[in-house]
Formats: structure tokens, sequence, C-alpha cells
């Protein structure tokens, strides 16, 4: 008699890494423009009159 195939072990996984989420209220409180600072650069996250978001550099 043969003895059955054992189910493959499933890999351990990490959990995924948390991520902090802003709500955009909190970003645009004082007005419709925000800089951020990545490195050495400055980049301007603007809220259109139609809630749409662009970021520049």
């Amino acid at each position: 008699m043969k003895p059955e195939p054992k189910a493959p072990t499933p890999l351990a996984t990490a959990p995924p890494p948390r991520r902090l989420v802003l709500e955009a209220e909190i970003l645009f409180r004082d007005g419709p423009e925000v800089e951020i600072r990545h490195n050495d650069d400055t980049y301007r996250l603007r809220r259109t009159r139609g809630g749409k978001l662009i970021l520049t550099k």
C-alpha cells in the first residue's frame, strides 16, 4: 500500500506592511496646496476645484 501524498506546506508569509493613511481634509485645512519635501526636492500637491489632486515638482 502506498502512503497518501502530503499536501504542500504553505510558505510562511509576513503580514503586509502598515501604511499611514492621511485624510485630504487634514492636508488641505489651510488652503488648496501643500508642499512635500522628498530628499532634496520639494513637490507641490494641489487640490483642484473639481476635487482632483495634482502633484508637481
